[in-house]
């Protein structure tokens, strides 16, 4: 998405929380709103669909701490502040940002317009004083969705004299990631090599899994009877299968099962599938499942499994 965008979004209204909540309450906001606008859950329903790219890109930056910082400072600027994309070294406000776009025509929105300003604040030097300058580095930013960030992508782009050129994302890419493109930034201003676009990706969080290095992680709900008594379970991959799991007998809430090798698959190795058990309470039970549970509340082991917060 477009820097240029930050100034008229307002990713805090857009999830509804204000501008000092700390990541974690964040976190369960955005996770609310995702289960309530995910295309899954409202086929055909276009609103509920650009709502949720709403909320995604909002919670893409905001999750970020860095991305985070920079959209507030660029919000308190307002929103006619311009600045340089050249390597002059003049630092005033005085050009519109540069902007990359996917493809070829169509309306840019926040998928598809990179922002380009230049990242050095003037041109480096090589070779020592006085001698060749590198053209100026300018920096872009796209937002992909979880899953292409796992499997890699290759995007479309057009540069500032409008040739299309390809980014290959690779697989496994994290958010924030950068990837530079050497020699594809600004032209030297004395016969130097050019500059560099460094591309930084924002991927989208996921409403299943979620990433912890190369390893992948989601929350498993399991009921009652199969925590206690066992069972087999299916877990879907990142990769769009499925792996069974075997749940043992007397499996509590937050036990991890490991799944090796089905994490995100990187130039430096492959992680695991970390898969959280979490023991699902039934908010409405029948009379005969209420007189079932009664039954076995009176024949439940004497234990009170708090004893040990008092020790």
């Amino acid at each position: 998405m477009a820097s240029q965008d930050w100034f008229d979004k307002d990713f805090y209204r857009t999830l509804g929380v204000s501008k000092d909540v700390d990541q974690s309450e964040l976190k369960k906001v955005y996770r609310k709103l995702a289960r309530t606008y995910h295309p899954d859950s409202n086929p055909g329903d276009t609103a509920a669909e650009a709502k949720f790219k709403e909320i995604s890109e909002a919670y893409a930056v905001l999750s970020d701490v860095e991305q985070r910082k920079e959209y507030d400072e660029l919000r308190a600027m307002g929103s006619g502040a311009r600045f340089t994309a050249g390597g002059s070294g003049s630092g005033g406000f005085e050009d519109v940002f540069s902007r990359f776009s996917r493809g070829g025509g169509g309306s840019p929105d926040f998928d598809d317009i990179f922002s380009m300003f230049n990242s050095q604040g003037g041109a480096g030097r090589r070779g020592g004083f006085g001698g060749p300058q590198k053209g100026a580095d300018v920096r872009a930013r796209t937002t992909i969705d979880f899953l292409d960030a796992a499997k890699g992508e290759t995007i479309s782009l057009k540069g500032e004299d409008g040739k299309p050129f390809k980014v290959k994302i690779p697989a496994g890419v994290a958010d924030g990631q950068k990837i530079r493109l050497r020699g594809r930034g600004r032209p030297s201003p004395n016969g130097g090599e050019s500059g560099d676009i460094v591309v930084e990706v924002a991927v989208r969080p996921h409403r299943v899994f979620s990433r912890d290095g190369r390893n992948l992680r989601l929350t498993v709900p399991v009921t009652f009877t199969e925590a206690v008594l066992g069972t087999t379970i299916e877990v879907p991959t990142v990769d769009g299968a499925t792996v069974k799991l075997r749940v043992a007998p007397g499996t509590p809430s937050g036990r991890v099962l490991r799944v090796k090798g089905r994490g995100i698959k990187t130039s430096k190795g492959t992680g695991d599938l970390l898969a959280e058990v979490e023991v699902a309470v039934p908010d409405h039970l029948t009379d005969e499942q209420k007189a079932a549970l009664e039954a076995y509340r009176a024949v439940e082991p004497n234990e009170n499994p708090r004893s040990a917060l008092f020790l």
